[in-house]
């Protein structure tokens, strides 16, 4: 099993970033998938879940109306559309689902930083 996070990089507030997340050695339509985001000093928290089949979606009051998850099952890949960045988005983002998660592991994540 591997997650692989990419899509981060320095913005300036206000600003949008895509983030993508590419699986291998499972299949995610069969799981819900999630982006989470851990800030410096801070525990990782949960940002964003779309069910296996994409039909529903759940964000985090701090990100609702500036965050879209989607997923892309044929290509394997979970997308994060990140808008209005704001500095306290700054952080760095991983996706997982429950299955992975139960195995302790987790990508290498990608680093969001939203600064001036």
């Amino acid at each position: 099993v591997q997650l692989v996070e990419s899509g981060g990089g320095l913005v300036q507030p206000g600003g949008s970033l895509r983030l993508s997340c590419a699986a291998s050695g499972f299949t995610i339509s069969s799981y819900r998938m999630s982006w989470y985001r851990q800030a410096p000093g801070k525990e990782r928290e949960l940002v964003a879940t779309i069910t296996s089949a994409g039909d529903s979606t759940n964000y985090a009051d701090s990100v609702k109306g500036r965050f879209t998850i989607s997923r892309d099952n044929a290509k394997n890949t979970v997308y994060l559309q990140m808008s209005s960045l704001k500095p306290e988005d700054t952080a760095v983002y991983y996706c997982n689902s429950p299955m992975v998660r139960a195995s302790g592991y987790w990508g290498q994540g990608t680093q969001v930083t939203v600064s001036s």
